[in-house]
């Protein structure tokens, strides 16, 4: 089984990934590469996040499904493949093709069999697995004892509403097996997103809105606060733009041209861990 994440790798480098390239077909391209196609043919490759891909790919990735071959770039006969392809999203793909962001022959083209998957705050007899989960992989990454979670640090995870879900998890028990001391994890070892899961409205009848009740923001201008919001996000998973995206709500490549804009304004973006987006 071969994975790739559509959206962790850039748009001028996924098709190659994906298919393969040719020696000397682009500027870098000293050898020969076998495509991710290739790699899992008489298998299955995941296409994670495949709502994040060009419509132009799209296009090539509808031929590759229909013919079952692919095409190296600056290659001369195409290549036959036998996979199974999975593929996911954390968007609504029929919002998507009524938008226009997603091509709804490829839509019809995937979707065999559909298995929608639910959030985490849906199914919150999946924290506590998932975390001791984490606990261990994080502990054993990093040389450290593996500590069992205390009642009261379950309850913090499983009363919290997780809108990252379990990517979110996932860097919350990472960040917490680096910051718990002790015989086992307590709650002040985890630290949460603070904001409510959904906006609310607050009603003041003092004439003036006051730095407690709006929280410092009046004064400021909504880039600084996007800015501000966008730069902590990142910060709070240790660098990962995937993830920092997913929280978010946005698209990895509305990320990307983001902090490549705060870049060019001299402001200091957290570097990606290595190996990762």
């Amino acid at each position: 089984m071969i994975s790739v994440n559509c959206a962790a790798i850039p748009e001028n480098l996924l098709e190659a990934e994906l298919f393969g390239h040719e020696k000397g077909a682009f500027t870098g391209a000293v050898a020969r590469r076998i495509g991710k196609f290739e790699e899992a043919d008489g298998g299955t490759i995941l296409l994670d996040e495949i709502s994040e891909m060009d419509s132009r790919l799209q296009s090539k990735l509808l031929r590759v499904l229909q013919e079952r071959e692919v095409d190296r770039v600056g290659g001369s006969k195409p290549v036959k493949v036998n996979i199974r392809v999975l593929a996911t999203s954390n968007r609504n793909l029929q919002d998507e093709v009524k938008k226009g962001t997603f091509r709804e022959d490829l839509y019809f083209r995937l979707n065999v069999i559909s298995l929608p998957m639910p959030s985490l705050k849906n199914r919150r007899e999946d924290i506590k697995p998932l975390a001791e989960h984490f606990i261990d992989k994080y502990s054993k990454a990093n040389g450290i004892n593996v500590r069992k979670l205390s009642q009261a640090a379950l309850d913090k995870l499983t009363q919290y509403q997780w809108p990252g879900n379990v990517r979110e998890l996932e860097n919350t028990m990472h960040r917490t097996v680096l910051l718990a001391t002790g015989s086992q994890i307590e709650p002040d070892a985890i630290h949460l997103q603070d904001a409510p899961e959904t906006p609310q409205l607050v009603v003041s009848h003092s004439p003036k809105p006051t730095s407690q009740n709006t929280g410092g923001l009046v004064g400021r201008t909504v880039d600084s606060v996007e800015q501000e919001l966008i730069i902590d996000t990142l910060n709070y998973c240790l660098g990962n733009r995937t993830h920092a995206a997913n929280i978010l709500g946005i698209s990895i490549r509305t990320l990307r041209n983001k902090l490549k804009a705060y870049g060019e304004q001299g402001l200091a973006v957290p570097p990606a861990p290595t190996g990762t987006e």
